[in-house]
This record gives structure tokens, sequence and C-alpha cells, in this order.
């Protein structure tokens, strides 16, 4: 994703709250904590759960699998064992909707 692409609409994102979309073949898990939006990868890279079902506490992810905890700002997990990083996207909303790049 070498360019801004249309993802979902903002009002699906709340304040405090996170959604997996897939934008390209891509799955994005986006967050807005307090009206600012992150980007990360959707899946755990340890067993592949799903982290929007997962909790979210500011900026750290919990996975409901596991309980590896995610930091949206740097990708990086932490679990009993090493783990793969977390792919980052920036997030821009513009008429509505939230548009996402991968860094």
């Amino acid at each position: 994703m070498a360019e801004f692409k249309k993802a979902v609409e903002a009002s699906k994102v709340p304040p405090d709250s996170m959604r997996t979309v897939e934008v390209e073949g891509d799955y994005v898990l986006i967050a807005n904590v307090d009206g600012t939006y992150y980007g990360m990868g959707a899946y755990c890279t340890h067993e592949e759960w799903d982290l929007s079902e997962g909790t979210l506490d500011g900026t750290a992810v919990t996975c409901a699998g596991h309980g590896t905890v995610w930091d949206l700002k740097t990708g990086k997990g932490v679990f009993d064992e090493p783990l793969e990083d977390e792919p980052l996207y920036d997030v821009k909303e513009e008429g509505g909707f939230l548009y996402v790049k991968r860094r």
C-alpha cells in the first residue's frame, strides 16, 4: 500500500473502540483512542486471533486468545515468547471516512 486507501466510515470506529477492516487484501485493526486513530495488523502473530475481539486500554490492545499485549504505537507485542511485530498503518480521516497507508 503505497498510498492511502479508503478503509471504513469514521462513525464505525467511535472513541475508545477498535475494528478490523479489510483493505485490498490486508486486514487492519483501526483503533480510536480519545479521537486519535491508530492502525496496526489485525491478527495476532502468535495464534492469528482477531485483535478486535480483545480489549483496548489506551494504546494497548490485549489479545483475547492468549493475552498478548500489543502497543498500537510500535506494533510490538509482550508475551512469554518473542513475537513478530505487527505492521503499522498511518490513518487519516477525510470526508467522514478513514483511510489507511502501510508504513
